[in-house]
């Protein structure tokens, strides 16, 4: 199984990107989870194959309509930890 970091910078809280990402990770078959981040970064911690974590990665470069991404700042690791589902944590 292979890990995906991310944290995305730009127009991302308050545009829906949590959500959106949670529904987008999970049409793909991907778990983990989303999280704002106090300095207005969100981040994204999601396992899946490389081909999953390569489509969730384009996608989070376009993020919902409101959303505005300037950077992602990402990193794959291999990992053994299950996740069962993909999760907004708060």
């Amino acid at each position: 199984m292979r890990e995906l970091s991310a944290v995305i910078r730009g127009k991302v809280q308050g545009v829906w990107f949590r959500g959106w990402t949670r529904e987008t990770a999970r049409d793909l078959g991907v778990t983990g989870w989303v999280r704002n981040l106090p300095d207005g970064a969100v981040q994204v911690l999601a396992h899946g194959t490389d081909q999953q974590l390569d489509q969730l990665e384009d996608r989070l470069w376009q993020g919902p309509p409101l959303a505005r991404v300037t950077t992602i700042e990402s990193r794959r690791t291999t990992t053994d930890t299950p996740l069962t589902d993909f999760s907004v944590r708060r």
